[in-house]
């Protein structure tokens, strides 16, 4: 099976009052390494989502440096001009990264 190419890893995310997504606590790949866990805000993560960059949800397995549980892939999903970002097959009115945890 072909290795999969994960430019972040969220594990965690945080909601606004409307229902999007305020920031997510993410690592992110650099080069050949990941960096410490981050704080990602919404437009940074859509413009890198729009970029082709991959993110995924999941968690860093313990004790195992750049090892990573990957669980579902992030996307947006375009809906009456608005875009929503979801995890996985997921059809939301809102932001909706269903199995990460809640900060």
């Amino acid at each position: 099976m072909a290795k999969l190419k994960v430019d972040g890893v969220v594990q965690a995310v945080r909601y606004d009052s409307n229902g999007q997504i305020a920031w997510v606590r993410a690592y992110l790949r650099r080069g050949p390494t990941w960096s410490d866990v981050v704080l990602v805000d919404r437009q940074t993560l859509v413009k890198e989502l729009k970029a082709g960059k991959q993110y995924y949800t999941g968690k860093r397995v313990p004790y195992l440096a750049g090892t990573f549980d990957t669980q579902t892939r992030i996307r947006i999903l375009e809906k009456d001009g608005r875009e929503i970002v979801v995890a996985g097959d997921v059809q939301a009115e809102t932001d909706c990264l269903a199995g990460v945890p809640l900060v």
